[in-house]
């Protein structure tokens, strides 16, 4: 049985607030990616390149589940690469005017094959910045 990534951080902002960063296709570009497909509705696919213009890893995912302000959990691959499949969740919780949010990477083992690049170390530490610094910073420092 695999055992998941999970990142959680407290940011200095309400759940609506974090939502939209997580949800908008045009803040998202500010923090994480340019998906510029993005739609959110189950069912939904949507594709994007790392930032920087090297376009190496073709991201793709596809909304699985949408409850606003708490839940969006989606597919996440690399359809150049391989066609395994992990699963991200975010979910949001409101505590003392802060938000409280925890990511959840399931099924990263799906990837070994595709080698170190994509290793639970490399997630790990990606998702940590992307979640504790990217979108904690762009949101807190955006009021």
């Amino acid at each position: 049985m695999s055992t998941p990534i999970t990142v959680q951080y407290k940011i200095n902002a309400s759940v609506e607030k974090v939502w939209k960063a997580l949800t908008d296709k045009y803040e998202m570009k500010s923090w994480y990616f340019d998906i510029q497909d993005f739609d959110l509705k189950s069912g939904k696919v949507f594709k994007f390149y790392e930032p920087g213009g090297a376009n190496q890893y073709h991201h793709q995912g596809e909304i699985i589940e949408v409850i606003p302000h708490h839940k969006l959990k989606h597919s996440w691959s690399y359809p150049d690469f391989s066609d395994q499949k992990t699963i991200v969740t975010w979910e949001l919780q409101s505590e003392d005017g802060q938000t409280l949010v925890r990511l959840t990477h399931d099924n990263i083992e799906n990837f070994k094959e595709l080698g170190e690049g994509f290793s639970r170390e490399n997630f790990t530490k990606g998702w940590n910045t992307i979640l504790g610094q990217s979108l904690k910073e762009y949101i807190e420092n955006k009021r």
